[in-house]
């Protein structure tokens, strides 16, 4: 049986797509995606949630790995950091490091750890790093997969 929970929206207010953006800096979704949000089925929604959890995860988890998910989720409640438990835990970490990377002197007491590669970065340099990288996967999603289906669609409808 699939468990049904409601999608929120990914805005996090700090959207870049009114300044002409294609992919917002904010939460990441495509400029199309920020304004039909509302007019999206359930499953439209879905689809845009797991791919940015899939793309953050992936970047968060290249940098950091948790030790302890029971204790990172305890850290959120404590901290009344909001987190979408349907997330991947790496996404609740991500949240974590927006709320304050600065204020977290040992990343162990929050359930994570450092890679060895980076732990010569502070958890805020790592934070920046993530957004940059989650923002730029999500720059070569839509240029791989919106703009090039674009330009192919063009090509056939111009064909004779």
């Amino acid at each position: 049986m699939k468990l049904f929970h409601s999608v929120r929206t990914p805005c996090i207010g700090v959207c870049s797509t009114g300044i002409g953006d294609s992919v917002c800096r904010g939460c990441k979704r495509f400029d199309h995606e920020v304004i039909r949000w509302n007019s999206y089925t359930h499953d439209q929604k879905l689809a845009i949630d797991l791919r940015l959890d899939e793309l953050l995860t992936r970047v968060v988890s290249w940098r950091l790995k948790i030790a302890d998910e029971a204790l990172l989720q305890a850290q959120m409640q404590t901290q009344q950091i909001q987190y979408e438990k349907s997330r991947n835990p790496y996404c609740w970490l991500f949240e974590l490091l927006r709320a304050g990377a600065g204020q977290i002197d040992d990343a162990k007491e929050y359930g994570f750890t450092k890679i060895a590669l980076f732990e010569h970065q502070t958890l805020s340099e790592i934070r920046h790093d993530i957004d940059d990288e989650f923002y730029s996967l999500s720059v070569a999603h839509y240029e791989r997969y919106i703009v090039a289906n674009r330009k192919r669609a063009n090509r056939v409808s111009s064909e004779p």
